[in-house]
């Protein structure tokens, strides 16, 4: 019971003493010291409370990710909490680590923390208590993690020195800000304070997940980041498109499986091109294609080369679209990702879009797929399809609009589908007071266009003959529905207008008929 009772008080000695110690400022980010503004006793305005109250957040989360962390390595600076009761008396107190690594536990020896991670000082610490006090609950725990000054030099964007704690890891640097357009991943120095220089390979550290490319940070650093030698960019059918850095002996293998994930199912290894710059004649630069066997000889790549890998759907055969289809679309695209077409405009509002298709393809399946292609002004049902010398007629109503309908139109290369504009107006000719075109009113028959063109001129038309065709020139009843583009013509059928239209014809070839045969007459007696 007595024990019970000396452990319970430990404890609550340790988390009441540990706490405000913890809590104590201390930042492990980029800022300086010095320009956090906190310090012991330093009293501020409500915006250096902010700050204070920040840093001390930020400090509190790296003591417990410092204390989480079983790699976490001792380091100069870090402030400890050592707690145990000493008989009846409670004892607490802090214990810095400056550069020499040796730490006094009290009265009971000095430890050498150099090179020892906190949990493997931890454990020598409370064996060393424990000898001289069994039973004393000690507790050794990190209340406040150091910051160190790391130096940063070479190809970035400014030298000079920055904070950083001991789970500060060389990746950290690379932010995209510090660097430079030259700045290699691949060739990254760190010397260490005692003068031993290690050569890192940070890509491998983000692509692979090697840690052992990625170190912890330590006091008295100088990173120094290389220049790069080649960097080349892939793009086009490859798992991972991009710009890579390459190693010595790396080339256009390396390239495509290593760094580029090698090629998509859907690629053309057969015809890789590669733009090159350096070293070319052109200021533009050459470009050169590449075949099978430039990649079994592990073609050399040279700075700044970019490779692409084209697409087999680039070989499809293409067919056109003109007319009334959507003027707004530029890039049709599958739900696969890829391209399936390009469109450009006239200036006469028509579009033209270029669209690849698969052997095979009936013009329904087409048609279903892309129906976003239509508007209001497509005329779907008098569509056709320009073959060569042949115009084939094609309702898209059918494929759009009928869930049975299958199709058996097959497209072929260089097919042009060509889809008219649909007019709304009717034409009104023939004998009316006003010829001309009106604009169309669904369910209006054709009295009612002859009406706006001024009515039937009485001279000319009798009992309201009328002449109905629709778009196709097909002849329509008085009863059928009048369609757009529908032409009506009043026929001019009255008698007194044809009798005026050929009476003096008539007469004049009487008169000569009459005089002929007068002048006969005369000369015959």
């Amino acid at each position: 019971m007595y024990v019970k009772r000396r452990l319970s008080l430990v404890f609550c000695l340790v988390l009441l003493g540990s706490l405000p110690v913890m809590l104590f400022p201390q930042t492990s980010s980029s800022r300086s010291l010095q320009s956090s503004g906190l310090r012991e006793g330093r009293t501020g305005n409500a915006g250096e409370d902010d700050m204070s109250a920040a840093a001390a957040s930020e400090a509190f989360l790296n003591a417990q990710l410092a204390l989480s962390s079983p790699d976490y390595r001792v380091t100069a600076g870090d402030v400890y909490t050592l707690s145990f009761m000493a008989g009846t008396q409670a004892v607490q107190y802090h214990i810095p680590v400056d550069t020499t690594y040796r730490i006094r536990v009290a009265n009971m020896g000095i430890v050498d923390a150099g090179g020892k991670t906190f949990p493997q000082l931890k454990a020598q610490v409370e064996a060393v208590v424990t000898n001289n006090y069994p039973l004393s609950g000690v507790q050794f725990v990190l209340t406040r993690p150091a910051v160190f000054r790391v130096h940063v030099k070479g190809e970035v964007q400014v030298t000079g020195e920055i904070n950083a704690w001991a789970l500060t890891r060389l990746s950290s640097l690379a932010a995209e800000e510090s660097l430079t357009r030259f700045t290699s991943l691949r060739d990254v120095a760190v010397r260490s304070s005692g003068g031993q220089t290690r050569v890192y390979d940070l890509f491998k550290a983000f692509r692979d997940g090697d840690l052992t490319q990625d170190p912890y940070l330590r006091p008295g650093d100088t990173v120094t980041f290389n220049r790069v030698v080649r960097s080349v960019s892939i793009g086009g059918a490859v798992v991972r498109p991009g710009v890579y850095q390459l190693l010595e002996g790396e080339n256009i293998k390396e390239l495509v499986e290593l760094y580029g994930s090698g090629f998509t199912p859907i690629a053309d290894p057969t015809r890789l091109e590669i733009v090159r710059y350096i070293n070319s004649g052109n200021i533009a630069g050459d470009r050169i294609y590449l075949t099978p066997e430039d990649i079994a000889r592990d073609f050399v790549l040279e700075d700044y080369d970019s490779v692409m890998v084209p697409e087999i759907t680039v070989l499809s055969p293409v067919m056109f679209v003109e007319g009334a289809v959507d003027a707004g679309m530029t890039r049709m695209i599958t739900g696969e990702g890829r391209m399936i077409g390009e469109a450009s405009s006239t200036a006469e509002g028509s579009t033209r879009l270029v669209v690849p298709f698969n052997k095979g393809e009936l013009y329904a399946s087409l048609v279903r797929r892309n129906s976003n292609w239509f508007t209001a002004v497509s005329d779907t049902r008098n569509a056709y399809i320009i073959r060569g010398s042949e115009h084939i007629p094609i309702n898209l109503n059918t494929m759009l609009y009928d869930a049975s309908y299958r199709g058996e139109v097959r497209i072929e290369e260089n097919d042009v589908l060509i889809v008219p504009f649909r007019q709304y107006f009717i034409n009104v000719a023939g004998a009316v007071a006003l010829p001309g075109r009106y604009p169309y009113i669904p369910d209006r028959t054709w009295d009612y266009y002859i009406a706006l063109a001024g009515g039937f001129r009485p001279e000319q038309n009798s009992r309201q003959s009328v002449e109905i065709q629709d778009i196709t020139g097909k002849k329509m009843k008085k009863t059928d529905e009048i369609t757009p583009e529908t032409t009506i013509t009043a026929k001019a059928n009255s008698f007194l207008y044809h009798f005026n239209q050929y009476a003096p014809v008539l007469t004049t070839v009487l008169t000569l008929v009459t005089t002929f045969i007068t002048v006969q007459a005369y000369m015959s007696r």
